[in-house]
């Protein structure tokens, strides 16, 4: 099994690398993100790997990050997202905003990734909700503070969804606007406080 490689960039397409070891050139999936991270051919580069083994063939799949690597392990166990739909995704967002799109339950923020429709970006965010903090998602980051199902954090970012913001920057401007405003905020005071988050 391999786990890393530590080679040169001996050339690039829009969804893979070749990493030359010693000689032996290892072709490499990756995502977007981490290939354009790449240096240039002839460059130093070193990536993680997962290694898929299957009755016709071994692929290798690279990332820049440990974090890719954890998300692209924990997507690919939701049924439906194989490896290539896997690397779309983290193509489309970093683990960070991934992680927010999760907690936020954002599917638009999902279906950006190719080959995520509206079903599937229901799965991946049902499933992977309680598994987030495997990856290192933090409690604050688990819902807005002081927001419960149905408490006013809750229902200001569905104020603002309303609005028209995304569920995502909705839920980000909420969440800081309710730790400036502690426990006792009001739905009211929460959109207002939330839209001027949005503004800046």
């Amino acid at each position: 099994m391999i786990a890393s490689l530590t080679g040169l960039v001996a050339g690039a397409e829009t969804d893979r690398v070749i990493v030359d070891v010693n000689g032996v050139g290892y072709l490499v999936f990756a995502s977007g993100r981490t290939l354009s991270q790449l240096p240039a051919v002839g460059g130093d580069v070193r990536l993680l790997i997962e290694t898929h083994v299957r009755e016709d063939h071994i692929h290798l799949y690279g990332f820049a990050t440990g974090a890719e690597q954890g998300w692209f392990r924990l997507l690919t166990t939701v049924q439906g997202v194989g490896a290539r739909v896997g690397l779309a995704i983290l193509s489309a967002m970093t683990p960070d905003e991934l992680t927010l799109a999760i907690v936020a339950q954002d599917r638009a923020a999902m279906t950006r990734a190719d080959g995520v429709g509206p079903k599937l970006a229901t799965r991946i965010l049902t499933e992977l909700r309680e598994k987030v903090d495997a990856i290192g998602a933090s409690e604050s980051a688990a819902q807005p503070a002081g927001g419960g199902e149905g408490l006013p954090a809750n229902d200001a970012v569905s104020a603002l969804v309303n609005l028209g913001y995304g569920r995502t920057e909705a839920f980000t401007a909420v969440n800081r606007a309710a730790k400036s405003l502690g426990d006792g905020a009001t739905v009211e005071s929460l959109i207002t406080a939330g839209l001027k988050e949005l503004a800046a």
